[in-house]
């Protein structure tokens, strides 16, 4: 790993003394606001963090935490916001959101603005591209907790509900209903493969062949999954019931196979994973399974503050059980 930049890099790089920088880290003395946007600048570009923890010893805590979401369009991060938030405030902590849109470098850049404003902490959500960054805080210690996913390569707390028995437990709705030609959205992420090990097992205790033409990957959109579903549906290798990796991926093949001149679930079925609010407004309301985020939300929040104030030394892979809502989406194949 290369060597952190320091103060004397920044202030090499921006052609002014340590002290200027020293200020502008410190929001101290008369500086032009020119000189201090270079000088910010020159710290982004670095990727210059100050030593955050030092100032945290000195009891300088800001009583906030970072909240670093992949995608502010998908409603389940709302709903992870507003249980963390909740149980934040009730240990008297600010929750900062930051979307990140699954970019290496807009996590970067909030995680640098974070640290450059003293958050205690992060708590990050799902998807998170840069690993050596990821890295870089755990091994300096900074208190960090993984939600709603995680990352078992490293050591670092995390908080998620068990994905491998939410797949599983969609899989095997269907196939208790009496479907055998089962088609599944997935995405490449940790959630994304247990989600389809889950769908795999739940087949091969059936006794049945995993078709592998009809595991479909796609993003976690609407937009993504309406596509992929639409062209399989094209083929001759229609499912009569598919599990998308989530509530908006289901929503899309929804939207796909009604498009196909299909209904739901009379001709295909359709299960998702999330629970989210549009499930019980979309039609026909969807068949999920529910995270039981209230407590996840609290379970995080007492892990991320143990670290922060000390209290809790050992690290943590809590993983919760999700539960199956049956709502109008699925029905026994004709």
């Amino acid at each position: 790993m290369s060597t952190k930049p320091t103060i004397y890099d920044v202030a090499r790089e921006a052609g002014v003394s340590t002290t200027t920088v020293s200020k502008i880290l410190n929001n101290t003395g008369r500086i032009s606001d020119k000189t201090k946007q270079k000088v910010l600048k020159i710290m982004d570009e670095l990727n210059f963090q100050p030593n955050v923890l030092a100032s945290a010893m000195k009891g300088k805590s800001t009583y906030s935490i970072a909240f670093l979401i992949p995608d502010i369009d998908n409603p389940i991060y709302a709903k992870y916001m507003k249980h963390i938030e909740i149980h934040g405030q009730e240990l008297g902590y600010n929750i900062v959101m930051c979307s990140t849109e699954n970019d290496a470098a807009k996590e970067a850049r909030h995680i640098a603005s974070m640290r450059q404003k003293r958050v205690d902490g992060f708590i990050i959500a799902s998807k998170f591209s840069n690993v050596a960054l990821l890295e870089e805080l755990i091994q300096e210690g900074f208190p960090v907790s993984l939600f709603a996913h995680e990352r078992p390569e490293f050591s670092v707390d995390s908080v998620s509900v068990d994905d491998y028995v939410g797949g599983y437990e969609a899989t095997k709705h269907l196939l208790h209903l009496g479907h055998r030609k089962i088609a599944v959205i997935g995405e490449e992420s940790y959630s994304g493969r247990a989600r389809i090990r889950g769908y795999r097992q739940a087949i091969l205790d059936e006794g049945l062949d995993v078709g592998e033409e009809l595991i479909l990957y796609s993003d976690s959109t609407i937009e993504g999954a309406k596509y992929h579903v639409g062209q399989l549906l094209k083929s001759k290798k229609r499912p009569t019931a598919i599990f998308g990796y989530n509530d908006l991926s289901a929503i899309g093949a929804i939207i796909a196979a009604k498009e196909s001149g299909l209904k739901v679930p009379e001709d295909i079925s359709v299960i998702g994973f999330d629970n989210i609010s549009l499930c019980e407004i979309v039609d026909p309301p969807l068949t999920t399974i529910d995270m039981p985020v209230a407590e996840l939300g609290k379970k995080v929040m007492e892990l991320l503050v143990g670290k922060i104030e000390g209290t809790e030394k050992t690290k943590q892979r809590i993983s919760l059980l999700p539960k199956l809502i049956v709502r109008q989406s699925t029905m026994p194949p004709k």
